[in-house]
């Protein structure tokens, strides 16, 4: 089984005036193409963020806050466990902290024990905590239930969430989300962490207004590193907003104003702080918090976050790394299994559309990172099911898609088409998450490639590539790698650039089992170009030319001057 050989298309940059001498050619294409015509646009300052005022509901969640902290009663936080819960919740406990609460504890579902968010069970578990007030962090839009349970013990309950809303609202006292029906805050884009945030501006903002001295002494700003993390990790788009939260968090990490957490990671994860980049998080930082809530629990990537100890910090760092690497491993025999069993189809028939896998062996706080892997290999939306815990009767399905189709839109259709075949879903537009009954699984997969056959264009079956053209002979150097890496952040929605060309391939050789080392030429350059294809390794030796997708980069390995090529996509030539 195997996807079309994607389509290469270079973007198109109408560049303006009035761009600063110190902004390079090169960059200002770059923004161009990316919608961004000017400075401002182009790099996003905090003086520009949006105001809180617009998000619904943000006076009564902070009227709950204030009042909580003025008579010292508790305050719960609820995080999830991902890595945007994860940063949500300790934004949220230090936060509160910094506004004058006195008394805040935290909790986190466990991916077995508790299932997804703020559940029943859940709840039930915190009985003996006894909190007055509930406040959820990246969750709680469709946690009706656990809720309901909580209301029912007579706490009060504030939601703070970014997924999308289902046609009712769960019956919490407040609910802060910018994708609720009606809100008019400009960007829909916020993370979880991101969203909690918000909370709290509004929050040192209400009580500087009442003339609380430890609001106006509060420096918020002091969390944007974690702020940062939570966003470039939970992949949302990098609109203009969420650059300048990213930007002004990666400023902290790199001067090592980070949290004594963060700073331990950046260490043990092998990174140099000082040239931090959104890549960094999302390909070091962000799975090492995220394994601890795909294998064990992730109170210790919170409790990692929280601390302000740096030999503690450490500690747990060191634990969350030797966790990442064995969630490596599990998601690598995973990923070998769902390749064999994908091989073991016919090859891809251009009009079918939509995947779903299981083993009752794997893991399911791994199914989202091999659905996300398959996704991308077969360019079809892709489920994987896995055992909710070992022998049961329930799967955990993540479902990732491609552009063009809303999976969550996807999973609602099957729902009302055929009630009570999903017990519970919920998620975004490229991926969402459900349960349901192991005897369902056959009817299910019929009716979801069913209905991805109804909604998705079978043109967007085929992948497309979208590369900022050629570089020239004289932008192969360091200086402009350095420009590429420095000038983001690079994420969602404000793509890492890309370029591609036609090369002949002077020398290669296998690295380790998996990657390619290659020597390159490019006609008119004198100088070899040094590349590196990881994964590029599939038993079949390059072409003498090619064509190629490529990242300029620095080459922190050979150091100095010198740099090389990140390649993504190679194809012989006259593959065309």
């Amino acid at each position: 089984m195997s996807a079309q050989a994607p389509r290469i298309r270079r973007r198109e940059a109408a560049v303006g005036e009035g761009w600063p001498a110190t902004v390079p050619s090169l960059l200002r294409r770059i923004y161009a193409a990316r919608g961004a015509h000017d400075l401002d646009a182009a790099q996003p300052k905090l003086a520009g963020l949006l105001p809180p005022d617009a998000l619904s509901n943000i006076d009564a969640a902070t009227e709950l806050l204030a009042e909580a902290i003025a008579s010292g009663e508790r305050i719960l936080v609820v995080g999830d466990f991902d890595c945007d819960g994860a940063t949500a919740c300790a934004v949220a406990v230090r936060g509160l902290r910094m506004l004058g609460a006195r008394d805040i504890v935290h909790a986190v579902p466990n991916r077995i024990t508790h299932g997804y968010g703020l559940s029943p069970a859940l709840v039930e578990s915190l009985v003996p905590v006894a909190p007055s007030l509930l406040v959820t962090v990246d969750h709680g839009i469709a946690c009706h239930a656990g809720i309901r349970a909580a209301k029912a013990l007579g706490w009060r309950v504030l939601v703070t969430d970014h997924h999308l809303p289902g046609t009712e609202l769960p019956p919490a006292d407040a609910i802060v989300n910018p994708n609720l029906p009606g809100d008019t805050f400009p960007s829909k884009m916020l993370a979880g962490v991101g969203v909690i945030f918000y909370v709290l501006m509004a929050l040192r903002a209400r009580l500087r207004g009442q003339g609380d001295a430890r609001a106006a002494d509060a420096d918020l700003g002091s969390l944007l590193d974690l702020v940062a993390v939570g966003t470039v990790a939970d992949l949302v788009t990098l609109d203009a907003n969420n650059r300048a939260l990213v930007s002004a968090g990666l400023r902290r990490l790199r001067a090592r104003r980070g949290c004594a957490g963060l700073n331990a990671l950046i260490e043990i994860a092998g990174r140099d702080a000082a040239r931090l980049t959104a890549a960094d998080i999302g390909f070091a930082i962000g799975p090492r918090i995220n394994a601890a809530g795909r294998l064990e629990d992730m109170a210790i990537g919170i409790e990692c976050l929280l601390s302000d100890d740096g030999a503690h910090a450490r500690d747990l760092a060191d634990t969350l790394h030797q966790i990442n690497a064995e969630r490596r491993a599990v998601q690598q025999s995973m990923l070998d299994d769902a390749e064999a069993a994908v091989a073991g189809h016919a090859p891809v028939d251009p009009a079918s559309a939509g995947v779903c896998l299981f083993d009752a062996q794997w893991h399911p706080g791994v199914v989202g990172l091999v659905a996300s892997k398959m996704k991308d290999a077969l360019h079809r939306p892709v489920i994987a099911f896995a055992p909710a815990e070992p022998d049961s009767d329930q799967l955990r399905g993540s479902a990732r898609s491609i552009p063009g189709l809303h999976i969550r839109d996807v999973l609602a259709a099957v729902d009302v088409a055929h009630p009570g075949l999903i017990e519970r879903f919920g998620g975004h537009a490229m991926a969402a998450g459900l349960t349901l009954q192991r005897n369902c699984l056959e009817a299910f997969t019929e009716a979801f490639r069913a209905t991805v056959e109804q909604m998705l264009d079978p043109a967007l079956l085929r992948a497309e590539i979208l590369t900022d053209g050629a570089l020239r002979g004289e932008e192969f150097d360091i200086v402009h790698a350095a420009h590429l890496r420095d000038a983001g952040p690079w994420g969602q929605g404000f793509p890492e650039p890309q370029f591609d060309g036609e090369f002949a391939v002077v020398d290669w050789r296998v690295v380790g089992t998996r990657h390619l080392k290659l020597t390159l030429r490019l006609d008119g350059h004198p100088k070899p170009l040094s590349a590196i294809h990881f994964g590029g390794w599939r038993e079949i030796a390059p072409a003498a030319r090619e064509r190629i997708v490529y990242r300029l980069a620095p080459d922190d390995y050979r150091g100095g001057d010198a740099v090389q090529l990140v390649i993504e996509h190679r194809e012989p030539l006259g593959a065309f």
